[in-house]
């Protein structure tokens, strides 16, 4: 199978921003034939950048799942070889789970590619990208108070500051460091019995992965020292909401995760909605869309915490404003700070 010259290119640019050289090892992760041609274009690209390559391809199970319900489950072999590479890029999906942290602390760093390719080629990072990233993480992570509220009525506030912050800007270029490809935002999350007040998902919002939708009509959540006790409203997407959480009969389901803001500003909002490729995209165009607040359920062990259960949710936000120790940081959806505002925002 042949690359194509395109996918060649692209990759060589990403694989130069995470500092790709000479003598390096770089582990490709896959299963079956999935995203075969992101594999192929990744190897190529690396060797024409003189570095070494492994490809670990693996068989997807029939009950794998994106995270913790990942095909490497119980693959040691696999495991063990790449946490002998200097950078591994993950074309099956490890966030959140232990395999990813296995290889991670072993030293080398890595990147999850999942995204169609007219998503990589258009949220392409850069390290202009990654210093407003770097500014963004620099604030919350010395905050110990975060405060949302939006015109349709959420007010929600959260004690941080004992969970980790997570900076995303698209590449990797550290030992150990994860990141993905593609989007710039920035997160992290509340103590665990530290959350409380009102989210109002609103009419445009979105839930994603897997529910994949734009909402409706607006959802309520009502949200006591950590954990949602309510969720009222919202139609069609609300009454999916309910069932999906309540289907996974874990009362850690209903705990509130990380909390962070987009500040990407080449995401499309409408993607979802408008491009033919959406069928294949986890939605990563709501997650980092510029001045977005994604919140989301679920587990936090990528952060230290505890709550290690299966289900999760990311639900991006529009035209909230956001406040870090009482300082304005996003104005109805708008961000303020010059240091992390894009070029002619």
């Amino acid at each position: 199978m042949s690359v194509d010259k395109y996918i060649f290119d692209l990759f060589r640019k990403e694989l130069e921003l995470c500092k790709v050289t000479s003598g390096q090892r770089i582990g490709i992760l896959s299963e079956d034939l999935i995203r075969r041609d992101y594999a192929l274009a990744f190897a190529a690209a690396a060797e024409d950048l003189g570095a070494d390559t492994l490809h670990v391809n693996i068989r997807k199970r029939p009950d794998s799942f994106f995270g913790p319900g990942n095909s490497l489950r119980g693959q040691q072999a696999a495991i063990d070889a790449l946490k002998n590479v200097d950078m591994v890029i993950d074309l099956i999906g490890l966030l959140w789970s232990k395999e990813q942290d296995e290889i991670t602390d072993a030293g080398p760093r890595m990147l999850l590619v999942l995204e169609p390719l007219d998503v990589l080629s258009r949220l392409l990072s850069s390290p202009e990208s990654r210093r407003r990233v770097a500014a963004a993480h620099k604030t919350i992570s010395t905050a110990r108070e975060l405060r949302i509220t939006s015109p349709g009525g959420t007010d929600v506030t959260y004690r941080i500051g004992n969970l980790k912050t997570v900076s995303q800007y698209g590449y990797t270029d550290e030992p150990g460091r994860w990141d993905a490809w593609a989007g710039s935002f920035v997160w992290t999350g509340g103590d665990e019995d530290g959350v409380d007040g009102t989210v109002v998902i609103d009419a445009g919002d979105l839930l994603l992965d897997p529910i994949l939708r734009y909402v409706s009509e607006p959802i309520v959540l009502t949200i006591e020292k950590g954990y949602i006790t309510e969720i009222a409203g919202g139609g069609a997407e609300g009454a999916i909401m309910r069932d999906f959480m309540a289907g996974f009969r874990d009362p850690k389901a209903y705990a509130v995760s990380h909390i962070g803001w987009g500040l990407d500003e080449n995401a499309r909002w409408t993607y979802l909605a408008t491009s033919p490729s959406a069928g294949d995209s986890l939605g990563v165009d709501g997650r980092c869309y510029y001045g977005n607040v994604l919140f989301s359920t679920g587990p936090n062990t990528e952060l230290g915490g505890t709550n290690d259960t299966m289900c999760h949710l990311d639900i991006p936000l529009k035209n909230c404003s956001l406040f870090l120790d009482g300082h304005q940081i996003l104005k109805d959806g708008e961000i303020l700070p010059n240091d992390m505002r894009a070029p002619g925002r």
